[in-house]
């Protein structure tokens, strides 16, 4: 993979200018589409052509607030191999993924997995639909102040999309739309290579991208 790790997204950029009375508009009103990709699309009142984002090497230094008001910051999972799912109380493939999530970080409790929820939602939504998916992983929710957390990713406002670092805090995969346990298992399972030093960080990554494309098209193929 190039090292300047730029990707195409198949979806349309959603402006940033003026979301957040556009976002509000949105969480009082759900009516997420649901994509090719299984990714629910937030909509704005205007759109720019697809173009090309810059997703970091690293995670960025992001701080939002618990279900408590608490900040946290992602390195506060430093030293962790860390998923970092962004999501919604109104998005269905969001709701899809969130049992998966709850599982790999007990499976995976040995090898410190943390799992990070990012919520771009209502806090009071997010509190209630945590209690009634028995949610046990930490939520950090960005209600407005969420924008900037997807724009620090280089990504688009388009739901769920789940972010693996190693535990030096590098990222190593971005997957757009629906997480599936196949897709989780295997970047996971690349991620605690790099973590053990038996493969490195730029094979992980075209290991990654192919398998990914592989298991894509085989899921279409049985749809």
């Amino acid at each position: 993979m190039k090292s300047t790790w730029r990707v195409t997204l198949g979806v349309s950029f959603v402006a940033l200018a003026a979301l957040g009375g556009v976002l509000s508009q949105r969480l009082l009103r759900p009516r997420a589409t649901l994509q090719p990709s299984s990714a629910a699309v937030l909509p704005a009142r205007a759109s720019l052509p697809a173009r090309a984002r810059t997703i970091p090497l690293v995670l960025p230094e992001l701080t939002l607030p618990d279900a408590n008001g608490v900040n946290h910051r992602l390195s506060d999972w430093a030293g962790h191999p860390l998923v970092v799912n962004f999501w919604a109380t109104w998005c269905e493939p969001c709701h899809r993924e969130i049992p998966l999530l709850i599982k790999l970080r007990h499976e995976r409790a040995a090898q410190r997995l943390a799992i990070v929820g990012i919520a771009i939602d209502f806090r009071a939504a997010v509190v209630k639909y945590a209690a009634a998916a028995a949610i046990d992983y930490p939520l950090l929710i960005g209600e407005d102040a969420g924008l900037k957390s997807v724009d620090a990713f280089g990504m688009d406002l388009v739901f769920p999309f789940t972010v693996f670092a190693d535990r030096q805090g590098r990222v190593v995969a971005v997957k757009v739309g629906e997480l599936h346990r196949d897709e989780a298992d295997f970047i996971l399972d690349r991620v605690q290579d790099i973590d053990r030093g038996t493969l490195t960080l730029a094979v992980v990554r075209e290991q990654i991208a192919s398998r990914l494309r592989e298991l894509a098209v085989a899921r279409a193929k049985h749809a």
